[in-house]
C-alpha cells in the first residue's frame, strides 16, 4: 500500500514537472499577447513588440539576411575598409549602423568584425583588420562610444582564440561597443537576482566580485554585504541584500584605486556605462519567504544560482531553481568551492546538475564553460532561454572569476518593458528617512515618471489610494529627474507617512476615476506539487510581483486539483483587495505545496460559477 503511494507521488511530481516548463512558456506567450489590450480603457491603442515580432518573424529574418525585396544596403566591408574620397562619408554611415544597433541593444553592442550581417566572411588580410577596426572606433567616438576588443581570430594578441576551420587565414573577432550615458538616467541597468542553497557561497561570492579582492575560506569577503548584527555573527542572510557593479565603456569594472576602498553607489553610479545589480537572497528554508518576494518584486532579468560544489544541488537550491523556471528567467549557474572540493565529489555534483537541468521540468542545455571563448559565445546567445551556462570557481584562489566578470559585462540587456503605456510602478522596501520623509523603492513596470509629477499611492487596507507628489526620484543613490519602464529606483513622497505604506503597493498617475481594486479575481493555475487534492476553501500564500496574502480557492472549474493538473481557479484575498492586471504572474506555496498561474479575469461572479455542475462531474474536465 505504502510503496503504491509513494509510487503514484513519484509519477505525479513528474508530471508536475514535466507541465512546468510548458506552462513557464504559455503564461510568457499570454503576456505578450496581452501587453497589448491591458484593463485599463487608455491602453488599447498601444502595441508591443513582442506581438509584432509573433506576426511577423519570418519579414524580420528576410531583413536580417537581406534578402528583402528593397535591400540596397551598402555592403559593411566597403563602409570599413574605405579609404577613397568619400571616407568621411561612409565613416558617418558606419556611425549611423553602430548607432542603430546600440539603440537595439540599449546604449551596447556587439560587433562581429570581419564578418558580414549574412554570416559571409569578409576574408580580411591582418592589414584590412587594423584599417577596420580603426574605422570602427572613429565612428564609435562619433556617438560618445568605445569599443574593446573581446576576442580575435588570426590576428594575434591577448585576445586571440583557436580558429574552427584551420583552412580559414581571414580574420575576424568580436568587438563591444558601449556608448557613454549622457545622463546617469541612461544607464544600461541589468538586474540579477542571486539564489542557492544555504552555505552556497552567495553573499561570499558577490563580496569578491564586487569589491575585488579574494575571500581568505572563513567569511571575509562576506562580511561587507551584510544588514544586520545576527547575520554577521551566524554568517547567514537573512534578508534582501542589494549589491551594485559597475562597468565602465571600455568594459572595465569600476573600482577605488586606493586598495580596501570600497566605493559608493553613488560614485560607481557615475562612472559606470553599465550597472549590474545583484539582489542577494537568502537559502535558508526558514526564509523562503523573503526569497520569493525578492525573486517576484526586483523583476530580475536574469537568475544566477549558486552550488557549492562539495554539496551538490540539495534543499532550497531546486526550490529556487524552479521558481526561476517558473518565471521564465534565464539561469545561469556558478559551482564554488572548487578548490576544497575532491575531484570525485566534484565530477558528482556536475553529473547530478547536467541531469536537472536536462529534465523534462527544466528542459534547459546546460553549457560548461573553460575559456574565453566559451563566455564569449554564450554571453552573446544567452538571450535565448533554453541555455544554461555553467561556471566553476574558487572565491579563495580566484580561479574562473575573470570568465564570470567577462560575461557579465558582455550580458545584453533582457526583458519587455513599455515605455509608452501609462505609468505603474511596484513599492518592494520602504524606508524613512531623516529630513526627506517617506522613501519607497521598487521597480518600474511601464510608463515613464519625473520628479514633481503628482501620482496616487495604494491600496490601503479599505481599498483606497492616497494622493501625493513625487519629490524626487533616485536611482542607484544618483538624483535623477526622470524614470521609465524596466528601471529600478527610489522616490520621496510628500506628505505620506511611514506607517501608511507597506510592500506589495502600486505607485500609480492620478486620474480623474480612482483605480479600481479587486477582492476576487479568476486565474489559470498549474499545480507543481502537492500531496493530496485541493478543493474549494483551501488557504495559500500568494505572491503577486511585490504582493505576499494570504488566499483563499473560491471555485474551480472541476471537483478538485491535484499535482499536475491546469485548471482555472477564483481566489480571493482573505485580508484586503489588491491592484491587479489581467496577465500578471502569480505563484502561491503553502509548505510543500506549489503553484503557478497567471490572471485571467478580475473579479468574480457568484452567479456564473466556474463549474456549476462539479459535484456530478467529478473528474470529467480533463483541463482549461
Amino acid at each position: 500500500m505504502t510503496a503504491g503511494v509513494q509510487k503514484q507521488t513519484a509519477h505525479e511530481r513528474r508530471k508536475g514537472e514535466s507541465a512546468l516548463s510548458e506552462f513557464a512558456d504559455y503564461v510568457e506567450k499570454q503576456q505578450a499577447k496581452g501587453r497589448g489590450q491591458s484593463v485599463a480603457p487608455s491602453d488599447n491603442g498601444c502595441s508591443t513588440q513582442s506581438t509584432k515580432y509573433e506576426e511577423h518573424a519570418e519579414l524580420d529574418i528576410l531583413e536580417s539576411l537581406n534578402l528583402a525585396e528593397t535591400s540596397t544596403q551598402v555592403k559593411l566591408k566597403e563602409l570599413l575598409l574605405d579609404g577613397g574620397e568619400d571616407a568621411e562619408v561612409t565613416l558617418s554611415q558606419l556611425g549611423n549602423v553602430l548607432q542603430k544597433r546600440m539603440l537595439e541593444g540599449h546604449g551596447e553592442t556587439l560587433f562581429e568584425l570581419g564578418q558580414e550581417d549574412n554570416g559571409e566572411s569578409m576574408g580580411f588580410s591582418k592589414e584590412q583588420w587594423d584599417v577596420a577596426l580603426d574605422r570602427i572606433r572613429r565612428a564609435a567616438s562619433i556617438h560618445q562610444a568605445e569599443c574593446r576588443v573581446l576576442m580575435t581570430r588570426n590576428v594575434g594578441g591577448d585576445e586571440e582564440v583557436e580558429t574552427p576551420n584551420e583552412k580559414d587565414k581571414s580574420c575576424s573577432g568580436k568587438v563591444m561597443i558601449r556608448q557613454a550615458p549622457e545622463t546617469p538616467e541612461d544607464v544600461i541597468e541589468t538586474r540579477i537576482a542571486v539564489v542557492g542553497n544555504v552555505d552556497a557561497g552567495k553573499s561570499t561570492m558577490l563580496g569578491v566580485l564586487v569589491k575585488g579582492g579574494l575571500d581568505d575560506g572563513r567569511g571575509k569577503a562576506r562580511v561587507n554585504l551584510f544588514r544586520h548584527k545576527h547575520e554577521v555573527e551566524s554568517g547567514r542572510t537573512s534578508s534582501v541584500g542589494m549589491e551594485i557593479m559597475g562597468f565602465d565603456t571600455k568594459g572595465d569594472i569600476v573600482a577605488s584605486n586606493v586598495p580596501g576602498r570600497k566605493l559608493s553607489w553613488e560614485e560607481i553610479g557615475k562612472r559606470s556605462a553599465k550597472v549590474i545589480s545583484f539582489t542577494d537572497l537568502a537559502g535558508h528554508e526558514r526564509y523562503l519567504r523573503t526569497t520569493v518576494f525578492g525573486l517576484l518584486s526586483s523583476s530580475p532579468n536574469y537568475c544566477l544560482l549558486m552550488v557549492a560544489a562539495n554539496n551538490g544541488l540539495i534543499g532550497m537550491s531546486k526550490e529556487h531553481l524552479g521558481i526561476a523556471l517558473a518565471l521564465n528567467v534565464p539561469v545561469m549557474v556558478v559551482i564554488t568551492k572548487i578548490d576544497i572540493c575532491p575531484p570525485q565529489i566534484l565530477q558528482q555534483t556536475i553529473t547530478q546538475l547536467t541531469r536537472i537541468l536536462k529534465s523534462p521540468g527544466a528542459r534547459k542545455i546546460p553549457i560548461f564553460i573553460k575559456n574565453r571563448e566559451d563566455t564569449i559565445e554564450t554571453a552573446t546567445q544567452f538571450v535565448s532561454q533554453r541555455i544554461c551556462p555553467v561556471f566553476q570557481v574558487s572565491n579563495v584562489t580566484g580561479e574562473s572569476l575573470d570568465l564570470v566578470r567577462t560575461f557579465l559585462n558582455i550580458l545584453p540587456h533582457h526583458g519587455n518593458y513599455d515605455a509608452e503605456a501609462p505609468f505603474e510602478f511596484h513599492v518592494n522596501d520602504i524606508f524613512s528617512v531623516p529630513f526627506v520623509g517617506t522613501v519607497v523603492s521598487g521597480v518600474v513596470k511601464s510608463g515613464v515618471i519625473h520628479a514633481g509629477d503628482s501620482v496616487l499611492i495604494g491600496p490601503d487596507s479599505l481599498g483606497q489610494f492616497t494622493t501625493t507628489n513625487i519629490r524626487s526620484i533616485e536611482r542607484k543613490r544618483i538624483p535623477v529627474p526622470v524614470c521609465s519602464a524596466g528601471q529600478s529606483a527610489s522616490f520621496a513622497l510628500k506628505r505620506v507617512r511611514r506607517k501608511e505604506v507597506r510592500k506589495g503597493m502600486v505607485v500609480l498617475p492620478k486620474l480623474d476615476h480612482p483605480p479600481k481594486v479587486y477582492r476576487e479575481f479568476i486565474a489559470e493555475v498549474l499545480i507543481l506539487s502537492h500531496a493530496t487534492t485541493i478543493k474549494t476553501k483551501y488557504q495559500a500564500m500568494l505572491h503577486v510581483g511585490p504582493i505576499s496574502q494570504t488566499c483563499a480557492i473560491i471555485d474551480i472549474d472541476r471537483a478538485f486539483i491535484r499535482t499536475g493538473d491546469r485548471a482555472t481557479v477564483a481566489f480571493r484575498f482573505v485580508q484586503r483587495p489588491e491592484y491587479l492586471s489581467v496577465g500578471d504572474r502569480i505563484l502561491f506555496r503553502e509548505g510543500r505545496t506549489k503553484g503557478l498561474g497567471i490572471v485571467k479575469e478580475l473579479g468574480y461572479n457568484k452567479d456564473k460559477p466556474l463549474s456549476p455542475d462539479a459535484g456530478k462531474e467529478g473528474t470529467e474536465n480533463g483541463g482549461s
